[in-house]
């Protein structure tokens, strides 16, 4: 089932029997560092393929003790999060210098520094896994760990930056190609090579319509320069030789003399920014370059120079930060694939 799939889970299965509670000892020994996990399997268990957050291939087997929990690793591949699961136990309760009872959290994300303990059970059912929670602080401050319910998975990776909060807005995409986080690094790190690059300059940012307002947006915001900033407009029809561009949108402001950045949202075949470049250089600017968020060199046909490239992506259909299909999908922090089932023939 989806990770974006409604679903009732039944209640969760202890991952491991405890040993039984001695009473020599009430109060918690120091703590102790956290020992790897080697708790036995519940019976239960649910067998799965893990993709890696890389490529999103099968690269091992991970063993869940509760459906929810394999839930929630399709939900955090789905966000490129990378995590592993009960990757380490945490004695609470000791006898003598034996360790009777440990906790053990069921994932733990290596980019947020967090543990996740998940429950599918009533909030009136869990007081004794809050207990747990609340002891764990306790001996170990510095360790970051809530305990989540299935309404909050969504909730938790947006406030980390990772997806939206509707979940309609993610049913027609495949998987997060590029997430939040890493086009905002790729921003920033654009416009801090852009400020250097143009020392002492005064360039004009253009930007073509609709696909690229994120992209100029946040960049112009990273440069450190002062700046100018129009906008193009283009709409393609059927000509002799096939489909041909014409501009429905000219520039507002002269460029004559201008150093002209193009900022583009993706460049795929090159053959619309090549009508866009020739265009540009009629009006006789001082210099003129590319900066694209998105390179599809795969399908280029019509080479141009790219000064700038944010990433190179595969040859899918890609959407999400100002890129759309039929209007959809502009508004997504993140860039995604759309599901083949979703997207146009031509994009095949």
């Amino acid at each position: 089932m989806s990770a974006t799939e409604e679903q009732s889970t039944p209640q969760e299965t202890p991952k491991a029997t405890r040993q039984p509670r001695r009473r020599r000892r009430t109060t918690p020994k120091a703590p102790k560092a956290p020992v790897e996990s080697a708790a036995p399997v519940s019976p239960r268990t649910v067998a799965v393929e893990r993709p890696s957050p890389e490529g999103f291939l099968p690269s091992a087997r991970t063993r869940f003790a509760h459906p929810s929990e394999q839930e929630f690793a399709h939900i955090l591949d789905f966000y490129g999060v990378a995590w592993d699961y009960e990757p380490r136990s945490f004695p609470l309760r000791w006898d003598e210098d034996r360790v009777v009872e440990m906790f053990t959290p069921d994932f733990y994300l290596k980019d947020l520094g967090l543990y996740v303990e998940l429950t599918t059970l009533k909030q009136s059912l869990v007081t004794e896994k809050n207990h747990k929670l609340r002891l764990l602080r306790e001996l170990y401050p510095d360790i970051n760990i809530k305990l989540l319910y299935r309404r909050d998975y969504h909730r938790l990776l947006a406030k980390y930056g990772y997806g939206p909060l509707a979940l309609g807005q993610v049913r027609g995409i495949e998987r997060v190609l590029l997430s939040t986080q890493q086009v905002q690094k790729r921003v920033a790190e654009l416009g801090h090579q852009i400020s250097q690059d143009y020392q002492g300059q005064q360039p004009v940012l253009v930007g073509v319509l609709r696909g690229v307002l994120c992209f100029m947006a946040d960049l112009m915001r990273e440069i450190s320069l002062p700046v100018s900033v129009d906008f193009m407009a283009i709409s393609y029809y059927g000509g002799d030789n096939g489909a041909s561009v014409r501009i429905t949108k000219d520039l507002d402001l002269p460029i004559a003399g201008k150093d002209v950045l193009l900022v583009e949202d993706i460049v795929d075949t090159g053959m619309t920014l090549r009508f866009i470049l020739n265009y540009l250089q009629s009006r006789s600017p001082a210099s003129l370059k590319v900066c694209t968020l998105l390179d599809k060199r795969v399908r280029r046909i019509a080479e141009a120079p790219l000064a700038y490239v944010g990433f190179e992506v595969p040859d899918e259909f890609v959407v999400g930060y100002g890129l759309d299909y039929l209007e959809r999908y502009r508004n997504l922090p993140f860039i995604g694939i759309l599901k083949p089932e979703e997207a146009p023939p031509s994009a095949t």
